[in-house]
């Protein structure tokens, strides 16, 4: 969304302010008025579900009428819900599309984040004006980073020649990756897409599967796959494949090749051993981007086998060019049940290695 779409989604909108001035304390009624009644049903949701949510999430009440609202709650809160309807009504007035709840989440801590970095005259100001990054593309059109650790991550891959994702499931790190590759082949920026992942196991042994290479390790990137028919129609991805535009290649299969302006993304890359890895960043060549992602909390390598993952990211630490955001279970977008999966994961594993440093935490000295 540009700077004049947000001007017009500002326009769109009467009656911004609070009806009356309250202290800190007092609650404030926020009315709304959107001059499209089509437009202001994709904000709200069916059933207003939309509406719902931000008051669970913002601690406010809201009551939809047709094209009206008014948001009750303390000043903050209102203030910030009014933000984030705004921020929605100018997505739904670019795209017309139905939005999700992950979206509204997304407008949620966009919202949270302007408060925290930007002067409040700023923001009454440009109050629609986005500042989280996007990524573009034909099929999909602009998809928004949708929280903090998203949006550093964007800027990395726009800035950086070899950028390292890590994170738990669900934050959207191969998603957004796969989302920036797509965009930076339809510009012409880069000439192929290379797809990789460790198989079966550390040793790859793909052999023992049947079929050509691509049968063998289909199974092993669907999920990339999916990523791909996302940002890309159908027979695009299937025209790619066929041509050598979109390469899918065993990590194995990367040795003694040079990749020239191409995007190369490697995924789970925590299951790589340390040779692996060094072998698949001497691979980068002239014109050519590098995307790995994994989860240092899912390293399926035998016991005692070190993560070329882990290992990476420590040894080229500050390395100019090479950019790292480690994502959080906070930032998980793709369901709130999987960032509380996620959460509640993390403090047993917490709780686990606080036992084995203390394990009898109620035991007295002998006297």
């Amino acid at each position: 969304m540009s700077a004049s779409d947000g001007a017009g989604a500002r326009g769109a909108l009467k009656g911004r302010g609070p009806v009356r001035p309250a202290g800190q304390d007092e609650a404030v009624e926020v009315p709304l008025t959107f001059d499209d009644n089509r437009l202001a049903s994709l904000v709200f949701g069916q059933y207003d579900q939309n509406v719902a949510h931000i008051e669970r999430r913002l601690d406010v009440t809201a009551t939809a009428l047709g094209n009206h609202l008014v948001i009750k709650g303390s000043p903050d809160a209102a203030e910030k819900a009014r933000r984030v309807f705004q921020k929605l009504y100018a997505r739904v007035r670019t795209g017309g599309s139905t939005l999700t709840l992950g979206d509204v989440d997304g407008a949620i801590r966009e919202a949270t984040a302007q408060a925290i970095l930007f002067p409040a005259e700023t923001i009454a100001a440009e109050a629609d004006k986005p500042h989280f990054e996007q990524i573009a593309t034909r099929k999909r059109g602009a998809v928004r980073a949708r929280n903090p650790a998203q949006d550093a991550y964007i800027k990395l891959l726009r800035t950086n020649e070899l950028v390292f994702a890590e994170g738990p499931a669900g934050t959207g790190k191969t998603w957004l990756a796969v989302g920036h590759a797509v965009s930076l082949l339809e510009q012409g920026h880069a000439e192929r897409l290379i797809l990789s992942r460790p198989a079966v196991e550390a040793g790859e042994r793909l052999g023992f599967l049947p079929g050509d290479m691509r049968e063998k390790v289909d199974p092993y990137l669907r999920p990339i796959y999916d990523a791909l028919y996302d940002f890309m129609e159908a027979r695009h991805v299937d025209r790619g494949l066929q041509t050598g535009t979109i390469e899918i290649a065993p990590l194995a299969f990367m040795r003694g090749r040079t990749l020239t302006n191409a995007v190369v993304l490697l995924d789970e890359a925590q299951n790589t051993t340390s040779m692996q890895m060094k072998m698949f960043l001497t691979r980068l060549g002239e014109g050519s981007r590098m995307i790995i992602t994994g989860d240092p909390s899912q390293i399926d390598l035998p016991p005692g086998q070190k993560s070329g993952l882990v290992e990476a990211v420590g040894v080229l630490e500050g390395v100019e060019g090479i950019g790292h955001v480690r994502f959080k279970d906070v930032d998980v977008v793709r369901h709130d049940l999987v960032r509380r999966i996620v959460t509640a994961y993390e403090s047993a594993a917490h709780g686990a290695s606080e036992a084995d440093r203390n394990p009898n935490p109620r035991r007295r000295p002998l006297v």
